[in-house]
């Protein structure tokens, strides 16, 4: 589809010029012969670039910028003007103008000015189109779970998203410490940015430091060239260190002065380098513990324990693990281009009453198993023995659709699933509740959600 732009030109003679050229370009050209029709004209068309004179009779063009400005912050607006009244042209620049052309004008600049505005539409577009796919797939859309200990993390993250502070989460393994990281990151401004994750337990000491802060050509055998490590290849966007209670100390030391400085000294250098990265830190240990054994860095801890985030065990949100298994199911369903399976009640009953101790990873893997080993339900006899081993000797078998949650829990949920379908407007919850507006403040303090 051809781009239009709006050519807002109060003398006929130049309006008819400026169409023919653009038209000539590939554009499709809308005119106007005031500011006026030219808002008019703006507001019922998808319009990429206004190309608008700045002196005619009644508004004038900066005020014909205000209006579409406030209509459409990101609008693209050129002005045109003559040599006498260029300084009217920075003017416009100032209150938001993407550029200026002085009449008499040569074509091709004007050309390659509209050209130019027209990219910049372009990306305008592409990054707004690329922050929805990031928040529609990094989001919290792929952290399951609506129990109140997992909904007290997201609203955690949602308040630390979009600072600069150093995050610290804790949690065993396989509670989705990463995932956490990620949904930090594409709920920043960092988004558009690198997320890159290094696990400091897999890799050996040398081997670690060459990866976190580079290296020069020469600094050791095989080093034929110069690596700019990931804290300067995640420059504007996240750095997350996994499991960093497994870090050698001799690199703790250098980690905490990169952190205090802001700066790396690549392997090899003489000269440290400043790099802008926000770092998250990631351990399924005790750090206090690790600190009190000297394992770990006290000084350290803190840099990076700025905000801590816990992840509960599986085990202690089972409420969560139905809707975990139906998302494993449908997901089994989609990868292997099979119909979605039933979960027999005895199966679900003893997944919900498993201790998991690998925790979610260890419940994706088990359905991913039994979807493989069954027909068109989901049996008992289709989960891992040690599942069915659990359920054989459990007398005391939860309800495995969620616990029987509490009067209040059943209460929160029926105000959170109001307040969703109302677009979070209190005042309409309220009366779909049936109670007052002061009540629902108060229950929605008392549940945090405001």
């Amino acid at each position: 589809m051809k781009p239009n732009v709006l050519i807002v030109e109060d003398e006929e003679l130049m309006r008819s010029i400026l169409r023919q050229l653009l038209e000539a370009e590939g554009f499709r050209a809308l005119s106007a012969d005031s500011a006026e029709n030219a808002l008019e004209i703006f507001a019922a068309n998808d319009v990429a670039v206004t190309l608008t004179d700045i002196k005619m009779a009644g508004m004038d063009g900066l005020e014909l910028l205000d209006q579409i400005k406030a209509i459409d912050a990101d609008a693209l607006v050129i002005i045109m003007t003559a040599y006498s009244s260029v300084d009217s042209a920075i003017a416009a620049l100032r209150k938001g103008a993407y550029d200026y052309v002085t009449k008499p004008f040569v074509n091709e600049d004007l050309l390659q000015t509209v050209r130019n505005a027209i990219r910049t539409k372009e990306l305008f577009r592409e990054n707004r189109n690329l922050r929805r796919e990031l928040d529609r797939h990094y989001s919290f859309s792929e952290i399951i779970g609506t129990s109140q200990a997992l909904q007290q993390v997201f609203r955690l993250v949602e308040k630390v998203a979009d600072t600069n502070a150093s995050v610290l989460i804790e949690g065993e393994s396989g509670t989705g410490k990463e995932l956490i990281a990620r949904a930090i990151h594409y709920k920043s401004r960092r988004a558009a940015s690198p997320f890159l994750a290094v696990n400091c337990g897999a890799l050996p000491e040398g081997i670690l430091e060459s990866e976190l802060f580079g290296h020069t050509k020469g600094a050791f055998t095989g080093a034929t060239g110069d690596k700019k490590g990931l804290f300067r290849s995640a420059s504007g966007g996240t750095l997350l260190l996994d499991e960093i209670g497994e870090m050698p100390q001799a690199l703790q030391v250098k980690l905490l002065r990169a952190l205090q400085e802001h700066e790396v000294t690549p392997v090899g250098a003489s000269l440290p380098v400043k790099f802008d990265a926000r770092i998250i830190a990631a351990t399924n240990k005790n750090l206090e513990t690790e600190i009190a054994e000297n394992r770990f860095r006290e000084d350290l801890f803190y840099r990076l324990n700025v905000i801590e985030i816990s992840l509960p065990p599986l085990r202690e949100r089972r409420e969560d693990i139905p809707l975990l298994v139906k998302h494993f199911v449908a997901r089994c369903a989609k990868e292997q281009n099979a119909t979605e399976k039933i979960i027999a009640r005895e199966a679900m009953s003893a997944l919900v009453n498993y201790q998991w101790q690998g925790n979610v990873r260890e419940l994706q893997n088990a359905i991913e198993r039994a979807f493989i080993l069954s027909g068109d339900e989901i049996e008992l006899e289709n989960l891992p023995p040690k599942i069915r081993a659990g359920a054989e000797n459990n007398f005391e078998m939860r309800d495995p659709e969620g616990l029987r949650p509490t009067l209040e829990e059943m209460e929160r949920r029926y105000i959170r699933e109001i307040m969703t379908a109302t677009g979070e407007e209190k005042t309409h919850a309220a009366e779909i509740l049936g109670i007052d507006l002061s009540t629902l403040y108060r229950k929605l303090k008392r549940y945090e959600e405001i």
